[in-house]
């Protein structure tokens, strides 16, 4: 089995998340999604593994959210696009096994489903 996770160290719930998969014995492979972010063909792909639509999966609090995307009648690609040109705006952590299912750490025990 393989993991993936998109991971932001100073996010307090993605350290949480990967020391608990780590407690588990996985090793998974690190996606620093803000320096190395997804294009819109791997965020669609993730919002099918995640089963949420592009906007379930945004950090709404952001300034970018606010002002890029409130508000306004985006369609999904134009979502993924600005997603993947502001990482920011992408909520995490993001664990994916197998490329076949992924989950939201939010809280981080929700990757537990996928253990």
């Amino acid at each position: 089995m393989s993991y993936t996770i998109f991971h932001n160290p100073r996010c307090r719930k993605s350290r949480e998340t990967l020391a608990l998969l780590e407690e588990q014995g996985i090793e998974p492979e690190i996606r620093l999604y803000l320096e190395n972010p997804p294009s819109v063909k791997e965020l669609q792909h993730l919002s099918k593994l995640l089963g949420m639509e592009a906007v379930d999966f945004m950090r709404k609090n952001e300034a970018e959210y606010k002002e890029y995307v409130k508000g306004r009648h985006l369609n999904e690609k134009q979502l993924f696009e600005m997603m993947s040109e502001m990482p920011k705006l992408i909520e995490r952590p993001i664990v994916v096994k197998d490329d076949q299912k992924a989950i939201l750490g939010r809280p981080p025990e929700n990757v537990k489903e996928l253990l």
